[in-house]
């Protein structure tokens, strides 16, 4: 039973079960937290030698090495600043912080200033008696016998440091984005030349049918043929401007911001193909993976919070010790509050031992060691994802590269026989379904470049992503184990 009356002042041993309580504190019920082994082969498929070199890790590479076209460097700076899911993750960090903070604050007692005054009748005599305090007191500050607050601080700081993970994550993802965005943006420039060109040529081949039509040297099949294959063109260019626009609105949602219009101005003379080239990657190995994307690490520290969880549900079992404590000055008038001899203190500890809860605790232990399966398998998940997308990028580098050069030796070939069917065409060697099929065939294989040339670049750029790069840590911090 509590008491809230201050006793008056006793030996200083009374405290002796306060000071050997705070001494025995500490003990823990967190099982001992081991990493599970990654699910994923020890090498990556299609790795080259390279990988076990001591190259730099695209961990280590900050972006603005990686990307060192200063208009890209300008748009990343720009949506680093001025993202709304940026911003988000970093806020989504100080509401963590805030919340680890609160969490620890439990294993400390709040000490409050404690000021009051009572008026009420004497059992004995039947007349108005005064009683005024003041001094400081300790409201039910649990003792943490058994460790379960520091299983809850425990757990409070794996999620602060997932929350951080998180947002390295999504700074990774957005300067990958803005990279892919922009090199979109160049390759829809591109085809648009393409497409205006190749309506242009459409154009006056219509006119020069219209033209032997009318002098009888054509037929108006040939004719049609012609409009129809304008048309198509220009159905094509209408197309291809939408897309732009759609690009380019994506773009601008990721800045946070219209694209700058000297940007913008830059974009039509831009061609892949003299795009800035982005280093070589080290691809490393699997177990790097681990330490290096923020992701795997995320779901980690997801993995040793749900570990901590384990040691509050079983800390549940024991009992747990409170006490309240209040130490001051107690008069039955205001003058006599300070004076010799009306200091006092008092305690009062309550222990609280669960005897029958219809099975709370037991299904609260249960619900923490399910909690702690599904963080294993989704750190297995983590790091089974990470394998496959290192993978998929190793892919495309070994064979994008020869696929560009196929197509551009493609595209040389159908551009000569053009050449050489429009000059047949003319001289009255060759038929119009010869230079129609010439038209189709290098039309679509120079649009095919463009687009291979493309997915290229962004494979690079989702390489540079995908092995832990988009975010250098500082020099001081060291990956939590």
């Amino acid at each position: 039973m509590q008491s809230h009356t201050l006793n008056r002042a006793r030996p200083a041993r009374a405290l002796s079960p306060l000071l050997a309580a705070a001494l025995v504190a500490g003990c823990s019920f967190i099982p001992t937290y081991e990493r599970p082994a990654a699910p994923v082969p020890q090498a990556y498929p299609l790795a080259g030698a390279e990988s076990t070199t001591s190259a730099r890790a695209a961990a280590d590479i900050d972006w603005k090495e990686y990307f060192t076209d200063p208009r890209l460097q300008r748009l990343i700076g720009m949506a680093l600043g001025n993202n709304r899911d940026l911003r988000v993750a970093m806020l989504n960090v100080e509401q963590a912080r805030a919340q680890f903070q609160i969490q620890r604050a439990n294993q400390f007692p709040t000490v409050n200033a404690i000021a009051s005054g009572t008026r009420q009748p004497s059992a004995t005599t039947g007349s108005y008696a005064n009683q005024f305090q003041v001094g400081l007191g300790i409201s039910a500050w649990e003792i943490d016998f058994f460790g379960r607050v520091a299983a809850l601080k425990e757990q409070a700081l794996a999620q602060y440091l997932a929350t951080d993970e998180a947002r390295k994550s999504a700074q990774i993802s957005l300067v990958a984005a803005v990279a892919s965005g922009w090199l979109t943006l160049m390759a829809d420039e591109e085809l648009l030349d393409i497409s205006r060109r190749t309506l242009e040529t459409r154009d006056e081949s219509v006119k020069l049918t219209r033209l032997r039509l009318e002098n009888g040297v054509s037929s108006e099949l040939d004719n049609r043929q012609a409009e129809s294959l304008a048309q198509a063109a220009r159905a094509t260019y209408a197309q291809q401007q939408r897309q732009r626009m759609l690009d380019e609105n994506a773009l601008v949602l990721l800045l946070g911001q219209p694209l700058p219009d000297d940007i913008r101005a830059s974009l039509p003379s831009s061609r892949l193909a003299d795009a800035t080239p982005m280093q070589a990657l080290p691809a490393g190995l699997p177990s790097d993976l681990l330490v290096r994307r923020p992701d795997v690490r995320m779901a980690e520290q997801q993995l040793i919070g749900a570990n901590a969880n384990i040691g509050a549900a079983r800390a549940a079992f024991f009992p747990r010790i409170s006490l309240t404590a209040q130490f001051g000055t107690v008069s039955d008038e205001l003058s006599g509050l300070f004076k010799s001899g009306s200091w006092a203190f008092s305690l009062a500890p309550q222990l609280a031992l669960p005897i029958f809860d219809a099975g709370r605790n037991q299904a609260g232990l249960e619900s923490a060691r399910a909690g702690r399966e599904i963080a294993v398998a989704q750190y297995e998940k983590s790091i089974q994802t990470a394998f496959r997308e290192v993978s998929d990028a190793l892919a495309g580098q070994a064979t994008l590269q020869e696929q560009v050069d196929a197509q551009r030796a493609q595209a040389q070939a159908d551009a000569k026989r053009f050449e050489l069917s429009d000059l047949r065409y003319r001289n009255g060697v060759a038929s119009y379904l010869d230079l129609l099929d010439a038209q189709r065939s290098l039309f679509a294989t120079q649009q095919s470049l463009v687009v291979t040339r493309l997915q290229q670049l962004q494979n690079q750029v989702t390489l540079y992503k995908v092995l832990g790069g988009g975010w250098t840590a500082p020099a001081e911090e060291t990956p939590r184990s």
